[in-house]
Formats: structure tokens, sequence, C-alpha cells
């Protein structure tokens, strides 16, 4: 095939890639705004969390705070404690100050938005993508999977389309192209992918395995910080560890005995 021909086969495949969406795609609450604000709560709740828990937090949260003065009016403690269960509790404190930079210095220029806390390569591009409908592709574990696939000579873009294009593919990668036996049969993309035509689909999956959670110290810093979420006070001597890790990190302080929601 010509590059005329090639470039015209992958237009098709973002084509049936948009249309799929428009027909199949799952309906999500962040999926509703361009605020920029808005989809930087979501993909900051997202990060390495399913969708399924995310959805209820993020709706509490926006009716709690619907812009970042209002999250930036808030003390630490408090979002900590409405973060309290969706886990990686430094992603509230780095949202929190991010929202605190926002309601008073306002929105970054588009190639510094990794200067906001917290907002790396990847939010930086869901932000552009999601927020301002721009052709950029965030490039998460699911759409690096899809793309190694099915585009190997890399994305071909979707001008106009990039917003549809991408939250095409977070849902394709969730549910379909996943990264174990792959639906293939079942995806708009299987005509002219060279991983489907090669026989069976590699196996994307990275063979790690997280760190056991029973007994971690993860878990020993969420007990007291559920503790925190729940009466707002917490006895150190209850695990002296966890709770000096809580404050090293400033998500608790401490009033000599007790942990206290940070301030």
């Amino acid at each position: 095939m010509g590059a005329a021909g090639l470039m015209g086969a992958e237009a098709d495949a973002v084509d049936r890639l948009v249309a799929w969406f428009e027909a199949e795609g799952d309906d999500l609450p962040w999926r509703r705004t361009r605020d920029r604000y808005l989809v930087l709560v979501s993909e900051t709740m997202l990060q390495a969390t399913p969708v399924a828990r995310v959805r209820p937090y993020y709706e509490r949260w926006v009716r709690r705070w619907p812009t970042a003065g209002a999250l930036a009016a808030e003390s630490v403690g408090e979002v900590l404690a409405a973060w309290h269960g969706l886990g990686y509790p430094r992603r509230a404190r780095r949202l929190h100050q991010a929202a605190g930079i926002l309601a008073s210095e306002g929105w970054p220029a588009p190639g510094r938005l990794t200067d906001l806390p917290g907002v790396g390569p990847y939010t930086a591009a869901a932000l552009r993508c999601f927020a301002d409908e721009e052709d950029v592709l965030p490039v998460d574990t699911n759409v690096a999977r899809i793309t190694a696939r099915r585009f190997p000579d890399g994305w071909p873009g979707a001008p106009g389309r990039g917003w549809d294009a991408g939250q095409a593919l977070m849902d394709l990668g969730r549910r379909i192209c996943v990264a174990k036996k792959p639906l293939c049969g079942a995806c708009p993309l299987r005509p002219g992918c060279p991983a489907a035509d090669a026989g069976p689909v590699a196996d994307h999956s990275t063979g790690r395995r997280q760190g056991r959670y029973e007994g971690s110290m993860r878990q020993r810093r969420g007990v007291l910080l559920g503790a925190l979420a729940e009466a707002g006070t917490a006895a150190a001597s209850d695990d002296p560890e966890a709770a000096a890790s809580l404050v090293a990190d400033g998500l608790a302080e401490r009033r000599g005995g007790m942990l206290v929601r940070a301030g």
C-alpha cells in the first residue's frame, strides 16, 4: 500500500473508532464538561484508580468544590478527609496546592501546565485534549498498548476530533483492547490491525504485581487517615512510624501525642 493509501486507511480507522465511541462510549460525569479545573480533578482521581471507584468521589467533590477557588479556600485537612478511600492521598494534597495557584495566578500557558503541582506530561496532555479539545493524545497505559498494537508507526492524529478520539481510546483500552486476551472481534480497529493480523495478540501486561497491602505502610497510614477523616484526630501512639510518615508528607499535623488534620 502506498503512502496515500496508508494515510487513508489510518484515517478510516480513526473514523471507525470515533463512530464506535459515539455509539458505545461510557457516559461519565467528567465527559460532560470542558472546564479545565474539573478535568484536572477527574484526571487526578483517575491516576491508578478504577473508574467505578472514582465516579462517586468525583460527583461529591464537584458539588462541594465546583471551582479551583472553592477548593483553595478549604483546609487541606478537609480535602484529605473527602479524599479518603481513593488512596494515594498525596494526589489530594497536590490538587489542593494546584488549586491555590490557579485561584491566585490563573492557568499557566499550555506549555507550562507541568509547572502545577501533580501535573506531569500525561495530565498536561489530558487537559489540552479533554478540556481544550486540542488534537493532543494523552498516552496512559491503555493508550500506549493500543497504539503499539494498532498504530506501530505512530498515532495518525484526529484533527478536529481530538477529544472524541482520546476518550474513545480510553474506553477501548479499558474494555476491549485489554492487556490479556483482547476482544479483537468486537474492536472497531480490528480491520488492518497488524497485531491481530499476525496471530494471537501479545500479552501487554507488565507482569508486576502491586506489593501486598495487608500490613503494609500504605495500609497503616490509611488506618490513621481514616480516623482523621472520621473524627479529626488520632493517637500518634497507635502507630508511631505511620504517624511520623504522615506528618513528614504534610498529610497530618502533630499536637502533643495526637495527630490532627493538616491545616
